[in-house]
Parts: structure tokens; C-alpha cells; sequence
């Protein structure tokens, strides 16, 4: 555990506060990054965290690792933000406990954002990350892929890219709070961390000239079948919280094996405060869980 917990309605507050601010439609793209860079030195690393620069696709990307024991595979890790905020900084922290409790590096990918880079410059950085890691050794089942928010909504894209262009699949997907459909505008109107007014400017900076039913763009919208297994988390006080349902029910539709996992007390991508937050470390253990049956050696996996 960090050596610093925070009971959950004293970090409520502070997320709050912080992001009431910081995610302001109203305030410039480069304010807000600059401000969760900011806010992310708050965001502690487990002790024996190792983090080394390389490029991915083209792209700045970190190998995040804790520890000595690494275990066959990886994750490729993908930032929410929105498509328009976000930095390989603003997530460290959540990569690295995921990192520390698979015992598997976890690849950050500093993808290009909006409004500078619409809808599909980001697709295209993930999807180049993930076949340049395929070039260097791993097989797609090795790779696991993940993201929150707006970073869940890409995971998703990139799987269904990977699908139909490639004919290959990751091991699984682990979906935070996934924002699988940015034109979707039946979302509460705010929650402790985002707001209906910010959520419009970033889906329009991020969708540019594009066709908002694009799966590329809206994946909850694609053709689901032939995914990967899936595992989605959401809490319940989320403005996401009823697309995530309509996403589960989705994919179960399309027969994709899918686990559902709703945190209650919560809030949005509360898995970055794992530092501080004994609940949100418990919610990150729970992915790593997912992944790691996922990640494991087709003949030590469980059956049934």
C-alpha cells in the first residue's frame, strides 16, 4: 500500500476542486494540460518504479515498471483525457500500480491530440504502437490493451482496427470508464471530475471534419463481434456510468465475453488516485486480475 492514504471524502473534495478548474471548456487545450501535469506530481509512484523513454509508432512512450519480476506480455496503456488533454505525466501513476500488480511492463503512448490533431491521428498512433510492439517480439496475444475515458474509447477503436485491417486481436481489453460513444449526449450533465460543456468541446476538437457515426470514432456504435474479452469498470455515480451499460450490453449481444464491474463511493478514473485511495488501489487490482488471466500461457489458463 502507498505510504499515504486518504480517506475518500477528503479526496472527493480535492478532486473536485482541482478538476472544476482544470477541465474548463472555457479555458484553453494547452491551460488544461498544463494543469493535470500539474496536479499529477500529487499522484505518487510505487517504491521500485522504473520509467524509460523510447518512441512507439512514430510517437513518445514510456516503459513503466515496478520491480524485477516481469512476467511474459504487456500492456499497451492508453490516457483519457478526451482526446484533447491527457500526457504520458497525467497517468504515470495508474500504470505503474497496474504495472506493479500484473509484475508486466506497461507501454504508455503519448498519442497526438485534438483540436491540433482531430479524429483519426490518434487511432493511427495506437494503432502503429501496437504493431511496432507485435515487430519487436510479442505476439497480439501478448499484448493486453488499456485506457480510461476517452483512452477506453481508443482501446476500443483499436481493437476493432485491429480486426478488420489485420485479422488479429490483443489478449484483452481493460476499459476504465470508457467514452465509447463521444457524440452521445444522454450522459448526466456533470460529475465530480467532468461536465457536459467540457465533454462537448472535446468531442467536436476531436471529431474535426469526421462523421460522428464513424466506429473509428464512436465504437460503441461498430460491429462488436470478434473482440477479445472485455472487462469494463464504471462507478456508479459517472456520467458515463449508463453508457458504459448500454456498451456491456453490447458486446454481450455480440457474444464477446465481457466483465462488468460497478465501484460505488467513487469517481471518475479514481484508479489515477490509487495513491492515495485504498479503494481506487483495490479497483486497479481487480483489472490487473482480468488482465492476468488473459495475459497467462494458453495451456496454465482456467477453463470455464
Amino acid at each position: 500500500m502507498p505510504g499515504i492514504t486518504l480517506p475518500p471524502p477528503v479526496t472527493r473534495v480535492a478532486v473536485h476542486l482541482a478538476f472544476r478548474y482544470a477541465l474548463h471548456h472555457r479555458l484553453p487545450w494547452r491551460a488544461q494540460r498544463f494543469a493535470l501535469d500539474i496536479g499529477s506530481r500529487l499522484q505518487l509512484l510505487p517504491r521500485d518504479t522504473r520509467v524509460r523513454r523510447l518512441r512507439l509508432g512514430g510517437r513518445p512512450a514510456e516503459r513503466v515498471t515496478v520491480g524485477a519480476d516481469i512476467q511474459p506480455g504487456a500492456v499497451l496503456y492508453l490516457h483519457g483525457g478526451g482526446y484533447a488533454t491527457g500526457s504520458l505525466a497525467s497517468h504515470r501513476s495508474l500504470e505503474a500500480y497496474l504495472a506493479r500488480e500484473l509484475g508486466r511492463p506497461v507501454f504508455a503512448l503519448d498519442y497526438r491530440l485534438a483540436p491540433e490533431h482531430p479524429y483519426p491521428a490518434a487511432l493511427d498512433d495506437a494503432e502503429a504502437a501496437f504493431l511496432e510492439l507485435v515487430s519487436s517480439g510479442l505476439r497480439a496475444a501478448d499484448i493486453a490493451v488499456c485506457g480510461d475515458s476517452a483512452g477506453g474509447g481508443l482501446a476500443l477503436a483499436l481493437a476493432l482496427r485491429l480486426r478488420d485491417r489485420h485479422g488479429t486481436r490483443p489478449a484483452a481489453l481493460g476499459l476504465i470508464a470508457p467514452w465509447s460513444d463521444p457524440a452521445d449526449r444522454d450522459s448526466r450533465y456533470r460529475d465530480l471530475v467532468t461536465n457536459r460543456p467540457w465533454s462537448d468541446a472535446c468531442a467536436a476538437a476531436y471529431l474535426g471534419d469526421g462523421d460522428a457515426s464513424d466506429p473509428g470514432y464512436a465504437p460503441l456504435r461498430g460491429e462488436l463481434r470478434g473482440l477479445p474479452p472485455v472487462y469494463v469498470q464504471v462507478d456508479a455515480a459517472e456520467r458515463l456510468h449508463d453508457q458504459c451499460v448500454r456498451l456491456v450490453a453490447a458486446l454481450r449481444e455480440a457474444e464477446v465475453p465481457t466483465h462488468f464491474s460497478v465501484t460505488r463511493g467513487l469517481w471518475h478514473v479514481a484508479q489515477a488516485q490509487a495513491a492515495l485511495v485504498p479503494a481506487a488501489a483495490a479497483a486497479v487490482t481487480e483489472l490487473a486480475a482480468f488482465l492476468e488471466e488473459s495475459l497467462q500461457p494458453a495451456q496454465t489458463r482456467s477453463i470455464g
